[in-house]
């Protein structure tokens, strides 16, 4: 393959590193003395177009490619990934426009495409080498996004917090993965499978996994590996905690269920989380894992007076959910955690986005600034309601099926002894438990009265992309096949 074919193959990832080139290039030169609302908005729209730009290549090419052994693996899968990850981004930039925080503009709007680009090539990545490269370039973009309102300490503690977890995070997926490199001889996902096969569990292969585990754990912010994902959620400005719960979430889940489903496949490394049946491996480890997440998830977010982290520990529990379809590691689980994973990220950039109205309004983010909102923002509120529903997983909206397919996909593949029916009573169970702290929310809305009765003022953008990303949890709830047709 010579380099002209490369570049075809990666075009979606080079269009995005040259429109943060652009961003960048345009805000310094031109736009530096023009009024901050006026840069975000010409900054911010290069930038979209830049996304959409590499969004149409994907949809009107259809490559399938495997490179270097697994560095760079394009297949249908990864491209309806990457195109989510890229709409996650475009509703992201949508919503800084409005923002204060910085006048560092291209900054900013260049750090989300960077760390856009290291979730699009962490997808592609079918070789360890390549994972923990990508996964480094996400994660150094998502540090500085953290601490980018320089105004607020809260935000430079968030990301010290997220950057010294996220360190040691690193440090324990590379010693992980560094054994799987000896104990192999190989980095490409496959092979390692493959070499593994009939060994049995070595005892450096069991630290191997609960190293990776841990990791990973950290970059989908699973419990106990969870303590930065608060502080970050709260401390960071708006459109950067709504990145870090989105398109960070749906890449490290796709790249973890990979790792695990790929690389360690074979039932005597997988093991078995079965009630009364349980055998070594990873399979009891990330079992034990998802239900310490929804547990302590839900049962820490009733406590919670601040909505940031109220959402960072529902995050938490949602981490729990999904989990269950990397435990089932089958072609039915992985469309039902793509499908959960790219609905739960259009619902918390669209929650993200009604907080950032609330605080740019009241000054504050508790559950007493939401109170009478309904009467002073109509329209923002509704948006609200259809986001804390769907995170709920009531029906018809896109959360209930997001848990629906997950839940059936966990217990057909425990078939016939229902293996994993026991975590999923628990899910369900918990997913009753966080209807009580979604309903406080919309009860500050909808029942309590305001201190301030004034209407609140949005900007026709932010109701714009509100009521987009509403109708679309609405849409792919009353009609999921129109998202999981593409899987």
């Amino acid at each position: 393959m010579n380099y002209l074919d490369l570049f075809k193959l990666a075009v979606p990832e080079m269009v995005i590193v040259v429109t943060a080139l652009v961003v960048l290039a345009v805000d310094v030169v031109t736009l530096r003395d023009l009024e901050l609302r006026f840069r975000f908005i010409v900054a911010g729209m290069i930038a979209c177009v830049g996304c959409v730009g590499a969004t149409a290549w994907m949809l009107i090419s259809h490559p399938s490619a495997n490179l270097f052994g697994g560095m760079f693996v394009i297949d249908p899968t990864t491209q309806i990934v990457k195109i989510a990850l890229l709409a996650l981004t475009i509703f992201t930039i949508l919503l800084s426009m409005d923002s204060d925080f910085t006048d560092h503009v291209g900054e900013y709007l260049a750090l989300i495409l960077l760390g856009a680009v290291g979730m699009m090539f962490l997808v592609s990545a079918e070789d360890i080498v390549m994972i923990f490269i990508a996964l480094e370039l996400t994660s150094l973009s998502l540090y500085i996004l953290t601490a980018f309102n320089k105004r607020d300490i809260k935000s430079a503690e968030a990301s010290l917090k997220y950057f010294l977890f996220g360190g040691m995070s690193a440090a324990f997926t590379l010693f992980g993965l560094s054994f799987i490199y000896g104990l192999s001889g190989t980095t490409n996902l496959p092979a390692i499978a493959a070499a593994m096969a009939g060994k049995g569990l070595d005892p450096l292969l069991v630290v191997a996994i609960v190293m990776v585990v841990i990791g990973f754990g950290f970059k989908i912010a699973a419990v106990p590996f969870h303590l930065w994902a608060p502080d970050a959620y709260q401390g960071a400005p708006t459109p950067s905690a709504a990145f870090i719960a989105s398109g960070s979430k749906v890449a490290s889940f796709f790249i973890f269920a990979k790792i695990m489903a790929v690389g360690f496949a074979g039932k005597e490394i997988e093991g078995s989380g079965a009630w009364h049946d349980y055998a070594a491996g990873w399979v009891p480890v990330v079992a034990i894992v998802a239900a310490l997440s929804m547990v302590l998830g839900n049962l820490v977010a009733i406590v919670q007076t601040s909505v940031r982290r109220l959402i960072a520990y529902s995050a938490i529990a949602h981490a729990g959910y999904m989990l269950i379809a990397v435990l089932a590691h089958n072609r039915q689980s992985l469309v039902s955690l793509i499908y959960y994973a790219v609905t739960y990220g259009l619902t918390t950039v669209g929650a993200f986005g009604v907080v950032a109205v609330v605080e740019r309004g009241t000054g504050g983010e508790k559950l007493s600034d939401f109170a009478g909102l309904s009467r002073r923002a109509p329209l923002v509120s509704f948006c609200m309601l259809i986001f804390m529903l769907s995170l709920a997983g009531i029906p018809p909206l896109a959360g209930f099926f997001g848990k629906f397919y997950v839940f059936s996909a966990a217990v057909n593949a425990g078939a016939p002894n229902l293996g994993l029916l026991w975590l999923v009573i628990l899910a369900v169970a918990m997913s009753a438990v966080s209807l009580y702290y979604y309903l406080q929310v919309l009860k500050q809305i909808y029942v309590k009265d305001a201190a301030d009765p004034a209407p609140l003022k949005t900007t026709v953008l932010t109701r714009v992309v509100l009521v987009l990303l509403a109708a679309l949890v609405i849409l792919f709830g009353c009609a999921p096949n129109l998202l999981l047709r593409w899987f």
